[in-house]
């Protein structure tokens, strides 16, 4: 009987951390699942999210924070990892100006208690999600080569940090590894925090929803199958390299992506226009050439394909959505 490679995914009740444990399962690997469950949005959604990983026989889960470096190696020396899938983080840009120090610890000290425990139990491939976000400033399309040295909010200069600790590490100690640049992951039963969930909901309820500047700004919007199956496939060897997994067709509006939710919807959006945040990007696009060659990948699901399947999401999981709040 062929034993199964057992990868370790951080986050497993998040987002896109939940999804990826999933496709892993269905797959053939066993996974094992950890997070701390925290209330930066409602633990009610990431506990629906880790009941039906848990229906796998091969998954299992343990509430551990990644900051915790105790818990970590006592996980690290009680099972053999060939992989580690490093998704749990503090996410969000707005947030992470009112709260520093929680970005910093979750982010870049928790990054470095994985790392240090790979290179002690000798597990050597590593993902580590960053994000689009460290391209403020740059022209789009963005392509990884370019200079990424002057991030707008705490959040991307965390996730610059942890792309140069993890070079670090391979540059050291040979571990292998592939940082995943994400554009605007979006999709059933994504985060709350995330404009796209929130303006479904509103809309939904007939409640008034925020616009921070006109509405042109854009987004290169990624489908999280999508951005599943990318993580999947990084993980073979590649040594160490920054790709971006982006939606890679035309960025869309936020404008364009209300238009969208009305329609299916059949009701107007109310909406109150602030000013635009200056920690916010005006457009993010992505170069997904280094993708394609390295990972044989790109995006299969257009947006509004995938803003279509979030909404019926919606409309099947209202009692579940109504109770988050």
């Amino acid at each position: 009987m062929t034993t199964k490679e057992k990868i370790l995914v951080t986050g497993v009740a998040g987002f896109i951390g939940s999804k990826v444990a999933e496709f892993l399962l269905k797959n053939g690997y066993f996974v094992v699942g950890i997070d701390n469950i925290n209330d930066y949005y409602s633990p009610k959604l990431k506990l629906h999210r880790l009941n039906l990983l848990q229906s796998f026989s091969d998954f299992q889960f343990y509430n551990i924070d990644i900051e915790n470096y105790g818990e970590l190696e006592n996980l690290f020396e009680s099972n053999k990892f060939t992989s580690v899938i490093n998704l749990a983080a503090r996410a969000g840009v707005r947030a992470s100006i009112e709260n520093p120090f929680v970005y910093v610890n979750t982010n870049i000290v928790g990054t470095l208690n994985i790392l240090e425990l790979m290179k002690k139990y000798s597990v050597n491939k590593f993902v580590l999600a960053s994000s689009s976000s460290v391209y403020a400033g740059e022209k789009v399309p963005f392509q990884e080569n370019m200079r990424v040295d002057y991030p707008i909010s705490q959040y991307a200069a965390t996730k610059k940090s942890v792309e140069l600790i993890a070079y670090t590490y391979h540059h050291l100690y040979g571990i292998d590894v592939s940082v995943l640049r994400f554009f605007t992951v979006f999709g059933p039963a994504g985060r709350p925090d995330m404009s796209y969930f929130q303006f479904i909901e509103k809309i939904r309820k007939g409640l008034i929803i925020t616009i921070y500047g006109n509405g042109h700004q854009t987004r290169d919007f990624t489908y999280i199958d999508d951005i599943a199956n990318g993580v999947l496939a990084s993980m073979k060897p590649l040594g160490y390299e920054v790709i971006n997994l982006g939606g890679g067709r035309n960025p869309v509006s936020i404008n364009h992506m209300i238009e969208l939710i009305e329609n299916a919807l059949h009701r107007k959006a109310l909406i109150e226009y602030k000013p635009f945040n200056n920690a916010d990007m005006n457009e993010t696009g992505a170069d997904i050439s280094k993708a394609k060659t390295l990972l044989n990948w790109q995006s299969q699901i257009d947006f509004d394909t995938g803003i279509e399947n979030t909404i019926k999401w919606h409309l099947q999981n209202e009692r579940l959505l109504d109770s988050l709040e």
